[in-house]
């Protein structure tokens, strides 16, 4: 039997950072101050430092020698690479999700779909974002391909930060939660083309509230 081992310092400050930056407390490209996350922690610098690092690794932090931490930021051309990434990533997944574990798939999307409507219903924001994430994660979840989902992972976190901070607008939620919905009804149905089609249109736009609030400035920050 494997015990747990306790979370050192460095872990728990990376994940507290992890957390804000792509919960949406730090706005994309503004600049981290160490002293400051230090003293809101009740930590010395070492561990803050030592965080910082491991998020640029992940790529929510950028490291500029003399002159400090930035939160990650993104042109417009950038964001859409990312979308195009995202849709060849989440297609294939889907298929082969589908073929692999359908019943699963289905009942996983199912659970997220009913728990956003809960958060519609309510008005929780945070709580249907977060569960948008996850049902992007079911994808991977059971596609039983491993290299697949880490190829996903390298941009997870970048795509759950922009959720975040673009995702709140009325008109996108209202027009992800019906995507949301089709897309797993078609799973539902074995119908891959269209629920490849809807997700691919679901991830791919370049229209409507989500695109123009990213673009109407340079970069997101």
């Amino acid at each position: 039997m494997l015990l747990d081992r306790p979370k050192s310092l460095t872990e728990l400050v990376t994940s507290d950072l992890r957390d804000r930056i792509v919960g949406g407390e730090f706005e994309l490209g503004s600049q981290l101050s160490e002293a400051r996350i230090a003293k809101d922690l009740g930590v010395s610098r070492t561990p803050v430092r030592e965080a910082i690092n491991r998020l640029e690794m992940e790529g929510l932090l950028v490291v500029e020698p003399q002159r400090g931490s930035y939160v990650f930021n993104l042109e417009p051309e950038e964001l859409a690479k990312l979308c195009d990434a995202r849709t060849c990533l989440e297609s294939e997944a889907l298929k082969q999700a589908i073929v692999a574990d359908h019943d699963a798939l289905a009942d996983a999307l199912d659970t997220c779909v009913a728990k956003m409507t809960t958060a519609r219903k309510v008005g929780d924001d945070a709580e249907y974002l977060a569960q948008d994430t996850v049902f992007h994660q079911h994808l991977f979840d059971h596609a039983d391909n491993r290299f697949l989902n880490d190829a996903f992972q390298t941009i997870a976190l970048k795509m759950a930060a922009i959720r975040n901070r673009l995702g709140r607008h009325p008109d996108h939620m209202e027009k992800s939660f019906r995507e949301h919905i089709e897309i797993s009804k078609a799973v539902r149905k074995r119908d891959t083309a269209t629920a490849l089609s809807l997700l691919a249109s679901h991830i791919d736009r370049k229209e409507g509230s989500y695109w123009n609030a990213a673009t109407a400035r340079k970069g997101l920050g």
